[in-house]
């Protein structure tokens, strides 16, 4: 299911099978009193100016409500915001969606032409489900130039490597009592009070293959070996501070408000597998067409601006 629609997704939403969705990323207008378009000459854009927030609420939460319907289970919302304006996308979403959850996205530097205010540089993404365990897939942000000095300091034949946690510290104190055992490494017993982190099969498999610290230091507990060659970047934090605007970066940009593909294939990626449907109702120049189809999935893009669509429909067939 790969289409595209022109039309009010007030009322094309109501078109879409209930939970069917894996991940819908909503980037409404964000009621900031502005037009946006793409070059003073050009007018290809909107407007973003409503009579009182009432108006702006009459906008945004029928798609919400929708998209609650469509969304799987285990599937996510991403409503994206500009920080100065989240009041009221924050209000809505932990009215419609009952675990929520702030990523934020520094989208440039500092702004040298700012003079008599703070510089905006912070968006908002509310990620929200209605789910304990909404689906999440691990994704990683490159390692900072200190992270990658400091924490590799280790070493043995297979290269650099940093600590990883393998027991349980007081306040994490595990309830499963096949992690409370005892190991026996070269005359020395390891039983931390707080239990392992692993089976003792998955721990006594990577003592098998070196891949477990054994400290020097009497009554420390091991690690596990994380090697820096193999390793994928950091776990990725709500501070998303590694991707940065179209205006910062090399993609053209083709729609005034466009994010970059990064952004998009991060949060798909994070959200759903392959195959999986994702959604966008105010699809704009198509960036999250793009990004689930260069991950291999699905997805609907709605637009009640026709150059939104024509736009989408271009971009989608390159």
């Amino acid at each position: 299911m790969n289409l595209i629609k022109l039309g009010d997704s007030r009322e094309l939403l109501k078109e879409v099978e209930d939970n069917i969705v894996q991940t819908i990323y909503f980037d409404p207008p964000f009621n900031s009193d502005r037009n946006y378009y793409l070059t003073p000459d050009n007018k290809i854009g909107f407007k973003d100016k409503f009579e009182d927030d009432e108006s702006y609420i009459g906008l945004v939460e029928p798609m919400l409500v929708e998209c609650k319907r469509i969304l799987k289970p285990d599937g996510n919302l991403f409503f994206h915001i500009s920080a100065k304006d989240s009041l009221i996308p924050m209000m809505l979403c932990e009215k419609h969606f009952s675990n929520t959850q702030l990523i934020f996205w520094k989208r440039s530097r500092s702004k040298n032409n700012v003079k008599s205010k703070l510089g905006a540089c912070m968006d908002i993404i509310i990620k929200c489900s209605n789910s304990k365990k909404p689906k999440f897939n691990p994704v990683y942000q490159k390692l900072d130039d200190y992270y990658s000095k400091n924490s590799y300091k280790n070493k043995d034949d297979r290269g650099n490597y940093a600590l990883g946690h393998i027991v349980y510290t007081k306040t994490q104190k595990t309830k499963n009592k096949e992690r409370l055992y005892s190991l026996d490494h070269n005359g020395i017993t390891y039983e931390p009070e707080n239990g392992w982190r692993m089976s003792k099969q998955d721990l006594e498999d990577l003592i098998k293959e070196d891949r477990i610290h054994f400290p020097t230091k009497e009554g420390a507990n091991p690690y596990k070996k994380i090697y820096k060659h193999e390793s994928k970047g950091k776990p990725a934090t709500d501070l998303w501070d590694d991707v940065h605007s179209i205006s910062m970066g090399a993609e053209k940009r083709e729609w005034p408000t466009q994010k970059p593909v990064k952004l998009l294939e991060r949060i798909i990626e994070m959200s759903s597998d392959e195959g999986d449907i994702i959604l966008d109702p105010v699809a704009g120049g198509g960036t999250t067409g793009l990004a689930a189809k260069n991950l291999n999935r699905q997805y609907i893009l709605f637009d009640i601006n026709p150059d939104a669509i024509e736009l989408c429909n271009k971009k989608l067939r390159r």
